[in-house]
């Protein structure tokens, strides 16, 4: 019997044709900032630039300020799990930018460990606030500067992280009930023996 095929350790990153013409904007970063994108992929017609955790605040400025590239509005920021890549960097997070005045898009993705902490853009584009927390209560992305990092989707006292490809399919195991009622009853009793 031949081995189960081995799980994908993510994405693959086409590089551009090599034909077509980086942007502007892609270019500067490079020029401007070595080391600042480690790689750069055109799929589909949409660009992608990759960039090191510990040089993303200052690529993000730069795409935000910058006069090839201006991205003033951060639509997104969701993340994918790699479970095979924990050696690596366990989570791709994208930031989906777009630039009003240029009428131009780019995906920023940086490769985070599970325990990694990934400083938070909401300084740079304060639409990132609520979409952070997202992030940060699927995946358990820790944003370190984030003005205010709670769950958002899951009750404040759930276990684990949803959106983990190793999370289990029949949720955290002890407050797994059959009934939604009685969990809600289970939560009133210990919101009550917190006020007594």
């Amino acid at each position: 019997m031949p081995a189960p095929p081995a799980p994908p350790g993510g994405p693959t990153e086409p590089p551009p044709p090599a034909d077509t013409a980086v942007p502007a904007f892609i270019t500067a970063l490079q020029r401007d900032l070595p080391g600042g994108v480690t790689h750069v992929s055109l799929y589909l017609g949409d660009w992608t630039i990759v960039v090191p955790a510990a040089q993303l605040l200052e690529v993000a400025t730069r795409l935000r300020d910058g006069a090839e590239g201006l991205f003033d509005f951060c639509s997104d920021v969701t993340a994918t799990d790699w479970p095979p890549r924990s050696g690596e960097g366990r989570f791709d997070v994208v930031y989906c930018l777009y630039s009003t005045r240029r009428r131009q898009r780019v995906r920023m993705k940086v490769r985070v460990g599970e325990n990694q902490p990934l400083p938070s853009v909401t300084g740079i584009w304060p639409a990132a606030n609520w979409l952070e927390r997202e992030v940060y209560d699927m995946f358990g992305v820790n944003f370190t500067g984030h003005p205010d990092r709670r769950r958002i989707l899951m009750p404040e006292d759930w276990q684990g992280f949803p959106e983990r490809k190793d999370y289990p399919l029949e949720g955290p195991g002890e407050l797994l009930m059959e009934n939604p009622v009685d969990w809600l009853k289970l939560r009133q009793a210990r919101e009550q023996a917190d006020i007594e």
